[in-house]
């Protein structure tokens, strides 16, 4: 049985973020189609979720599907749809059980009506869970999000709604689509790339990264677990001198 010590009352709740990467080389490597490999990935998705909550994880992101990603082979995008569609039509209602809040972040007006409104669905069904937080990044960009956020401030200080002078770090923060979701604790990237690949770059700032040499299709509690294991051993300091 996996454990893992639980995080006192008064620490805020850990929010993981993570590039889900290796699909296509975990499936090369067995001399697969790529479109299994992302199969293979759903199923690591599964068990994330659930050991995020055994593992009393507050918040998990994950990064799903980037604004880059459409420039992908025509057919496998589709395949990618296919998949998401797969995943929510049947995963909704356990995650719902489970106490799974579920939400998406990105540029929906890519995606396809009857995605929409599975993600509308999905987020309406779910809003009052509280066991997990669940973001999922789906045709999304850090620089578009910034970009939009910085379009959002411009239009408010056009229009007199907003002076100049008030804007902050906080202002900012308040329009990125990540709003309402602290800042991402660590970032792990799975198949031993170590960039983060346009992802959360503004709420990044002070993350851990821990890059794994697993494939995201072999991911699963034991490498959750590990990657905590290793956060929890580094010091963070903020900027402030360490080691006293």
């Amino acid at each position: 049985m996996h454990r893992f010590a639980p995080k006192a009352e008064d620490q805020p709740a850990l929010h993981v973020a993570i590039i889900m990467d290796g699909n296509g080389r975990w499936a090369t490597a067995q001399g697969l189609p790529r479109a299994i490999g992302h199969r293979q990935g759903v199923h690591a998705v599964q068990r994330t979720i659930d050991a995020a909550i055994a593992l009393d994880v507050g918040y998990l992101t994950l990064f799903g599907f980037s604004t880059e990603n459409w420039r992908r082979p025509i057919l496998e995008i589709g395949e990618l749809m296919k998949l998401l569609r797969f995943f929510l039509r049947g995963e909704l209602k356990a995650l719902h059980r489970k106490g799974v809040r579920l939400r998406f972040i990105g540029d929906r007006e890519r995606l396809a009506p009857d995605i929409v409104d599975l993600l509308v669905e999905s987020e309406t069904l779910t809003a009052a869970n509280t066991r997990l937080n669940l973001t999922v990044a789906l045709s999304y960009g850090a620089r578009q999000e910034i970009a939009e956020a910085a379009r959002r401030v411009a239009r408010e200080v056009a229009s007199g709604a907003l002076l100049p002078e008030a804007i902050d770090e906080g202002l900012f923060a308040g329009r990125l689509f990540t709003a309402d979701l602290p800042d991402p604790d660590l970032i792990i990237r799975t198949s031993g790339e170590q960039r983060i690949s346009n992802f959360l770059l503004w709420q990044a700032a002070y993350a851990e990264l821990i890059f794994v040499d697993t494939l995201w299709p072999d991911f699963g509690h034991a490498d959750l677990e590990a990657a905590l294991a290793e956060f929890r051993r580094r010091e963070r300091r903020y900027g402030a001198v360490g080691g006293q």
